[in-house]
């Protein structure tokens, strides 16, 4: 018998003794062999847990061993949980009128990491919206963007078992460099833009690039550009928010997602 109730071959009913160790002649012979049979059967059920659970276990980093759930219940509990995720994440968001320039509503993203628990709940957002957008892959590498895309890129690329590589500004990355000239960003004039060779972004890899906000798209296309000319393959874009009345994923070529949509006054008016 398993520890599931169910009786086999290999463990028959302990009700019924088993035919090889039953001795009519000796009947304190056949209680002794059936009661180490049962012990046996009892100790070796303990340390050999069934196929059916190991097979379902993955290491928590284990990127090569990835195996997909995609069933109907998953994904809905994925989904309930996601939009409890992106209410507290929201709920979090400071604001700040006319900054950097005029008329202008910024996202302050950091009170997000002022919290241990809201932090945590942010990371676990982006890995539940990776894994409900690409059920049957996983990015090879987080091109995280400067500079806001560094404060979570690296820790949800660990969650994903994946590399991460940062975008940066001109002359900052040591080495060899595929250097891009932007036409233009989020609040001002173009900037040059770079990936150091050889830190993870070439021929075969998946690529996912991450942000806190999208406004214009400038900056994530252009991380995009940089992705497409080492050879990778670009999977998608991923931000914190999306600022949708500029339409920044106009620009981009391939799939955004974001854990929020459109921006919200603490009126609840749109700006």
């Amino acid at each position: 018998m398993n520890e599931f109730g169910d009786s086999t071959s290999a463990h028959p009913p302990r009700s019924a003794p088993d035919a090889t160790t039953h001795s009519p002649e000796n009947p304190k012979l056949s209680s002794t062999a059936t009661s180490r049979a049962a012990q046996f059967s009892s100790h070796e059920m303990k340390d050999s847990p069934p196929a059916s659970l190991s097979d379902n276990a993955t290491p928590p980093l284990a990127h090569e061993t990835f195996k997909p759930r995609t069933s109907p219940t998953n994904q809905a509990s994925s989904s309930t949980e996601l939009s409890a995720l992106t209410k507290k994440i929201r709920a979090s968001l400071r604001q700040y009128p006319d900054f950097p320039s005029p008329g202008i509503l910024f996202e302050d993203i950091l009170p997000i990491f002022a919290s241990p628990t809201t932090h945590a709940a942010l990371l676990h957002a982006l890995e539940l919206c990776v894994t409900s957008n690409f059920p049957l892959e996983r990015p090879d590498v987080i091109i995280g963007l400067e500079a806001r895309g560094f404060l979570f890129g690296p820790s949800l690329a660990l969650r994903l078992g994946a590399a991460f590589v940062p975008l940066r500004k001109g002359g900052k990355l040591p080495g060899e460099c595929e250097t891009l000239t932007a036409g233009g960003k989020e609040y001002g004039t173009g900037d040059v833009w770079q990936l150091q060779k050889g830190a993870g972004v070439g021929k075969g890899k998946k690529v996912l690039v991450v942000d806190d906000v999208i406004a214009t798209g400038g900056t994530a296309a252009a991380a995009g550009k940089l992705v497409n000319r080492l050879g990778a393959a670009l999977m998608g874009y991923l931000f914190l928010l999306e600022l949708d009345f500029l339409k920044g994923r106009d620009k981009l070529d391939a799939p955004v997602y974001n854990l929020l949509s459109s921006q919200e006054s603490k009126s609840g008016s749109r700006n």
